[in-house]
């Protein structure tokens, strides 16, 4: 295949993803928009709530991104049998991990607590999770079953039933935040109660899609019954990636606590401009995702070349993306963040000025996450996924924690400090993942075995 026919082949898989990874972003920042007009105070619990969540999603979401190359590489081979057994133990995995974590969840407020949170910010916090949390079950459930549809090219179903979601939680939030259609005012409360509506929704419609429009694959027959084998081979590749995830998102978590540790303003500025570069952020992983199909094909295929053009081609893919971001974050700060803030606000002015530089900082970063999220996609479609969990413990967690303490607090930075910190762990971690990829990745894949270029062509 060419490269203008990988470029279109990328595009057709990954903007449906990029669509739906948009659609999924649109429920938190639906959420942080309707509380930004509710009050700073319910901003800032909802970004400190919405960070300790997704931590723990990110973590158990390890067990549906191991699904996505597998059941790719399995479909390559046409071996529908596997494909099923992985999809299910799949759903198993991260039904367990669910139940794991949700002791986490309604004990919320003394961890927070103890990671240097006030009473009353952690309060608040808690009384999102306490609710919001029992949404870790679907959520979780639902990312398996994308990952499935993903790897099978039905990403037209992922975008649509994301978007049915992001529709349903704004008006949820609408109407159970502020009170609106005769619904009870209930502020915090509401946003997470829209939040697991939400989810449900999702569920129920990926549930639908799956038995109906691939009865094939006959994926909920005898649900129940165990499969230790793929139950451990997904296990042994799903903890890993869940793992080095976490790694990742625990930057940025630990980055919004240290923001909290500044006061609430700065961390009403940091969660809007998280939520920002997140949105942006969100293109990359789609293009990561399909990234993932592609080469999990080509590995099943034994198609080392294949791969090769691939992996050039999303990257240059998700380079473009990020200058596009650099220049929209360092050209148009204060119309972003004004999109976040009650005009009447009296912090406006503060949070404004505090994001405005850390918008700066976001622009930098652009460029090497893009490029790390694109390696680990490309890492997981070879099923490589041990070293890279390696890499990023050693970029996350050695270099750009503690650069973004000693930056934001011994060396008095604030805020910029922070972002700083986040900017050198993302950097270490693209320039070691791709040079994973080019010098072990393609290895694994081993030599071209198909030799038809039409035989290459269909397989896309």
């Amino acid at each position: 295949m060419t490269y203008p026919g990988h470029a279109r082949a990328v595009l057709v898989l990954g903007l449906p993803l990029v669509g739906g990874h948009l659609a999924q972003f649109a429920i938190g920042l639906t959420d942080t928009v309707m509380l930004g007009w509710y009050g700073v105070e319910a901003l800032a619990a909802v970004t400190l709530g919405h960070t300790y969540f997704f931590t723990l999603l990110i973590m158990g979401s390890g067990f549906a991104w191991a699904v996505m190359p597998m059941v790719a590489a399995f479909d390559a081979e046409g071996d529908e049998t596997s494909l099923r057994r992985v999809t299910r133990m799949g759903l198993w995995l991260s039904l367990l991990f669910a139940i794991a974590a949700m002791p986490l969840m309604i004990l919320s407020e003394p961890v927070l607590r103890l990671t240097g949170q006030s009473a009353a910010l952690s309060a608040d916090a808690a009384e999102y999770l306490r609710i919001a949390g029992w949404g870790l079950f679907p959520a979780l459930l639902v990312m398996v079953l994308k990952s499935y549809l993903a790897a099978l090219e039905r990403t037209q179903f992922v975008l649509w039933m994301t978007v049915i979601a992001a529709v349903a939680n704004g008006v949820l939030n609408y109407a159970l935040i502020f009170g609106n259609w005769g619904a009870p005012e209930l502020g915090l409360a509401g946003a997470a109660w829209a939040s697991v509506g939400t989810q449900l929704v999702s569920l129920a419609g990926s549930v639908a899609y799956a038995a109906l429009v691939l009865p094939q694959h006959d994926l909920f027959r005898r649900l129940w019954r165990p499969d230790w084998e793929m139950f451990a081979r997904v296990f042994r590749l799903g903890v890993p990636i869940g793992l080095t995830s976490l790694m990742e998102t625990s930057l940025f978590a630990a980055s919004a606590l240290m923001m909290g540790w500044l006061g609430t303003v700065p961390l009403a500025a940091h969660g809007i401009a998280i939520t920002l570069a997140s949105g942006t952020f969100m293109i990359h992983i789609g293009l990561s995702n399909a990234a993932t199909v592609r080469a999990g094909n080509a590995y099943g295929r034994r198609d080392r070349a294949h791969m090769a053009r691939g992996a050039l081609v999303v990257s240059f893919l998700s380079l473009g993306v990020a200058l596009m971001t650099v220049a929209l974050f360092l050209l148009a700060p204060e119309p972003l963040l004004s999109q976040f803030l009650d005009a009447d606000d009296p912090a406006r002015p503060d949070i404004i000025a505090i994001g405005t530089g850390l918008l700066a900082m976001a622009a930098l970063f652009q460029l090497v996450d893009g490029a790390q999220v694109i390696a680990l996609g490309l890492l997981r479609g070879v099923q490589d996924t041990a070293v890279p969990m390696v890499i990023a413990a050693l970029s996350y967690w050695v270099v750009g924690l503690p650069v973004s303490y000693v930056l934001g607090f011994s060396l008095n930075l604030g805020g910029i400090g922070v972002w700083t910190g986040l900017v050198i762990g993302l950097a270490f971690a693209g320039v070691l993942l791709m040079w994973r990829f080019w010098t072990h990745g393609l290895g694994k894949v081993g030599g071209r075995v198909i030799n038809s270029p039409g035989a290459e062509e269909s397989t896309g």
